[in-house]
Formats: structure tokens, sequence, C-alpha cells
């Protein structure tokens, strides 16, 4: 802990003194600049409360998931959409959106603009990234492309300000793309991918930056070395590879003798770290999660939830439809929900099945099991952080 300490009080100093942040999400850097005092100080104490975690936080959090829709145009074979999720569908209201940043905008510095759905269904969602943009917050999404291939939707993403987008590509042939991403075209998002980046060069836009996603699974991983030179093809800046999330169907499975249907054979792109005598995998002691005092999730509808891994959303912390956001991040629900990861995660759901429960799986740090940047450094700069 002591170290952590260390390392956040001399980013701490730099940022003070220089007013600039660097932060990383996916591996991808995004600077922060002219920083106000205000929103750098909440920072500060927010880190600090990640490494103390006390049950009532020490400022607001600086980063957001936002669901924009539940609603989705495939049906991915391990997604919970796919499944069935026990809550309404429906998209959040481009007035419940405002009403969120205009009273915590000025704290947050990073917003994940994705749920379980397709973001870009909601008529909205430009925007809404439009809106967050004006207030100085980087917006980082996800899409399956099916939608950019489509009508002006390329030009209106451009235009919004959307800082950087992962377009989810888990094969370079049809034949291996829709074995996991079920009725998916891989021709339309290959078109969608494209007239992102073309639109972006007609605008002279800087942004955003295309994250070609490859999640690796047994299927897929023998175009792996193609990968590189498919992306920089279409006009891609980064490739990443991520692990899959394998945890209930490896556990089932083992137990059975069987190897997951996913799971891809090198031990690289397997997420996380089996005990040798189980063959299972290993529990962390202490879960690194920082969610409950640095980030917050909410529903289309307003509900806010624990995290993105309550998809159902049986744990409602709190309604924004009724309730502003500081009653709820302040007040008793969550303040008792930290009280009890602290005390023992293994004994919530959906914490103690979490991806960051176990060794290999932590979040936002082990789950981008390599990355390749292309040409982002010709296009955004030799000052950029990579």
């Amino acid at each position: 802990m002591s170290n952590n300490l260390f390392k956040k009080s001399l980013s701490a100093l730099k940022a003070l003194l220089t007013r600039k942040v660097h932060m990383e999400c996916d591996r991808i850097p995004f600077e922060f600049e002219q920083v106000p005092l205000r929103k750098i100080l909440n920072w500060i104490f927010v880190e600090t409360a990640c490494v103390f975690r006390p049950e009532r936080p020490w400022g607001f959090p600086t980063h957001l998931q936002i669901e924009p829709t539940n609603l989705c145009n495939l049906r991915c074979a391990l997604c919970y959409v796919t499944k069935g999720l026990s809550r309404a569908q429906g998209h959040m209201d481009l007035d419940l959106f405002k009403k969120l940043i205009d009273e915590i905008g000025d704290y947050v510095f990073l917003i994940l603009f994705w749920g379980w759905g397709e973001p870009f269904l909601n008529p909205s969602a430009y925007d809404m990234i439009a809106c967050a943009n004006r207030r100085g917050i980087k917006i980082v999404s996800s899409t399956n492309g099916h939608i950019f291939a489509e009508d002006d939707h390329a030009e209106k993403l451009v235009q919004s300000g959307l800082d950087a987008l992962i377009f989810a590509v888990d094969g370079i042939s049809q034949e291996t793309y829709k074995q996991y991403r079920k009725q998916g075209d891989l021709a339309k998002v290959i078109k969608g991918l494209k007239k992102v980046a073309s639109a972006r060069d007609r605008l002279q836009s800087t942004t955003p930056m295309i994250n070609l996603r490859f999640i690796v699974m047994k299927h897929n991983e023998h175009e792996i070395p193609q990968l590189k030179a498919f992306a920089e093809s279409l006009g891609a800046d980064i490739v990443t590879l991520k692990t899959l999330n394998p945890h209930d169907s490896l556990i089932m499975t083992r137990k059975t003798g069987h190897e997951p249907e996913f799971l891809p054979q090198n031990p690289k792109f397997q997420r996380f770290r089996l005990d040798p005598i189980s063959n299972l995998p290993i529990r962390r002691k202490h879960n690194p999660c920082k969610d409950l005092w640095n980030y917050s999730s909410m529903n289309w509808d307003g509900r806010m939830v624990m995290c993105c891994e309550d998809y159902s959303g049986k744990t409602i912390l709190g309604d924004l439809k009724t309730e502003t956001f500081k009653d709820v991040w302040f007040g008793y629900n969550y303040r008792e929900l930290r009280r009890k990861f602290r005390n023992d995660y293994k004994a919530l759901s959906p914490c103690s099945q979490c991806s960051s429960a176990f060794e290999g799986g932590a979040l936002g740090t082990e789950l981008i099991a390599d990355f390749h940047f292309l040409n982002v450094r010709k296009r955004f700069g030799s000052e950029l952080k990579i």
C-alpha cells in the first residue's frame, strides 16, 4: 500500500504543478491539460480514497459508465443480452443524461459510453457525447460497427467529438467472425470502420481514435498474425487483443473434464491463472477493484448499479430520475456496499465472481494481452505518451 500511495503522491504533485493529468483506458493514453484546480483536487482525494477505502468517499467519481441503451442488433454467444436481461429495455433520455452532466461534469475525466447493448442505437447518442465533450470530458465508446455502414452515422459520430471508439472485430473472415458475433456481417463492420476513418479525414478531425478490438478465442487465434495488417488497411489507429472472460463456462467444463468452447489454446491469451491441482482460476485474497470509490455505473433508465457486471440490475443504489447523484453516491446504500466489499467481497454478488476476483483478470490492467499502435504518432503527435 505504501508504495502505491507514494506513486499516487508523485502523480498528484506533478498534476498540481503542471495542471496536467495522464490516464489510461484499455492501455490507451489520455492527456488532460489545463485541468481546473477543483477537478485535480477531487481526483487526488478520490485516488487516495481508493487506497484507504472509506465507507464515505472523499470526492465525486472521476469515471462514469453510462448505458445509452440495452438494445442490441446482434446476439453474441456469451453476452447476457443474448441470454436475456431480466430488466426492461429502452434508451436513456437526453434530458436525464444532461441532468447528470450538469451535476457532476466538473469532476469527471472519462466516460465509458456503453453498457449491455449497442450504444449507437440510441437516437440521442451523438447529442449526449457532444454534451459531455463540451465539459472537457473524454468519452470512449464501443460498437459492433454495423450502424456506421448506414446513412450519415459516421459523420455524426466525428462531429460529436467522441475521443475513442472500440470496434469489436473478432475475426478477419466472415466464417470466423460469425462464430461469436451471431447475426453479424463482417462486410458491414469493415464498411462502417472505413466510413468512420474517411469521415474523420474529410472533416479534418483528430478524433475518434479507432481501436480495433479482437477478443482472442479458440476459433480466431489463428488469424492473429494477419491482424495488424488487416487493421491498418481499414484505417484503424490501434489494435488491442483482449482476453475472453470464460469464468462460468470454465468452471463447469473443467469440472466435467471438457474444454470450454471458446477458450484459446495459447496461454498468453487465457485470462486467468489456474491452480495446478484443481485446474480452476486462483481467487485473489483482496479484490483490487476501485469502482466503489472512483467509478459509477448507471443503466439507461437512470438507475445506479454497483457496476456493469450487475447486468440484471439486482443491486439498485439509487435512481437519478428522483434523486441527485450526490445523494446516491454519498448515501446509505453506497456506504453500506463499500463496507461489505471492504470487509468480505466474496460475500457479495457479482463481486465474488467478477473477473477482478481472480488472478490474471484485474479489470483495466490485465485484460489486454497485446496491443499495437499503428499510425497513432503520425495522427496525434509525438508528445502522445505510448
